[in-house]
Order: C-alpha cells, then sequence, then structure tokens
C-alpha cells in the first residue's frame, strides 16, 4: 500500500513501481459500484484506500497467475470516479487524461492517478504474483480482480496537488 506520505511527495512526471494489492475494475464494474453507492447497499469490495488498475484481464496461459493484464482508457470511468474518490478511492491506474473532475476529486481527496505504458500488456502481466476473482464474477473478463503485484511500473500522471502530466509535459516540450 502507499502511504499518505508517499502519495504526497509523488509529482506528475514521477516514475513509481508499486507492490502490493489492487483490484482491476473496468467500465460495466464501475457502474456497478456506484449504483451500490447511490442505493446504500454494501459494496462487494473495500474501496477505502485502495489500488484500482483500469484492466480487464485475459486468460492465464499454463504456470501463469494471470494473461496480459494492460491498462484501458481511463476517461471511460470519469462519470464515476468523482464518487468512488469521495468514498475512499486513493489511487487509480490507467492510461490517458482524465476529467477536470476526476482531476479536482484527486485534489481534494489527495489521491494520485498513475499512467501505465499502453499496449505492454504482457509485458505488465509479469509483474503479478497472484490472482483472483474479487467481485463481479458474472462480468467475465470485466470482473473485479484481486491482484498482488511486484515492481509493477508505472508514471504519476496526476499528483495530490492536482498537477496533470497530460497538461505539463505538452508545455514543457513545447518551450524546448
Amino acid at each position: 500500500m502507499i502511504s499518505a506520505l508517499e502519495i504526497s511527495n509523488l509529482k506528475a512526471g514521477d516514475t513509481y513501481k508499486y507492490s502490493g494489492e489492487l483490484y482491476t475494475a473496468r467500465d460495466q464494474a464501475h457502474k456497478l459500484l456506484v449504483e451500490a453507492i447511490c442505493s446504500g447497499r454494501r459494496l462487494p469490495i473495500d474501496i477505502n484506500g485502495a489500488v484500482v488498475y483500469y484492466a480487464g484481464p485475459c486468460p492465464a496461459k499454463a504456470g501463469r497467475p494471470i494473461g496480459p493484464v494492460g491498462p484501458t482508457t481511463s476517461g471511460r470511468m470519469d462519470s464515476y470516479s468523482p464518487i468512488l474518490i469521495g468514498h475512499g478511492l486513493k489511487i487509480m491506474i490507467g492510461k490517458g487524461p482524465r476529467s477536470e473532475e476526476v482531476t479536482r476529486a484527486i485534489k481534494k481527496y489527495k489521491g494520485i492517478y498513475f499512467a501505465a505504458v499502453g499496449g505492454a500488456g504482457a509485458l505488465l502481466s509479469k509483474c503479478v504474483t497472484s490472482s483472483s476473482i474479487a467481485a463481479f464474477e458474472n462480468l467475465g473478463p470485466e470482473a473485479v480482480y484481486r491482484l498482488t503485484v511486484k515492481d509493477l511500473p508505472l508514471i504519476v500522471a496526476v499528483d495530490s496537488e492536482g498537477r496533470d502530466l497530460y497538461e505539463i509535459g505538452p508545455k514543457f516540450y513545447a518551450t524546448k
């Protein structure tokens, strides 16, 4: 788990290797989680302080805990993310920019958004040491999986102060 102090010290553009547990969740899982919150039902997973990776794992090959597990486009979760962040979600991993509303929620609740390298699902799966279905098994590959990872390579895309690499990066290179 990443501590609040670690989160506060990470800045947009920093690299980080995450080790620990995380949940995978894509569009349909996000929708079901938000529906549960809005209707007052108990969530099937504890999102308080959790790490959610926007990914839909592929089936595992023999001897592996999981198949390719690359990030999906994070913007697809933007309509759900502020509600989840407000209910304790601290860390998100995906690819691509986030909406202003998500960035504001990250800043308000002192969370962080990491980018993982898209197109590298087979490589990223080598960081996974264990995998199990945690919720919504009926969603198939879009079920929520609990993964344990070691040294998952990430880049801070939106830090806890709201600095957004997708905004500041192009400006930095435009001045060179």
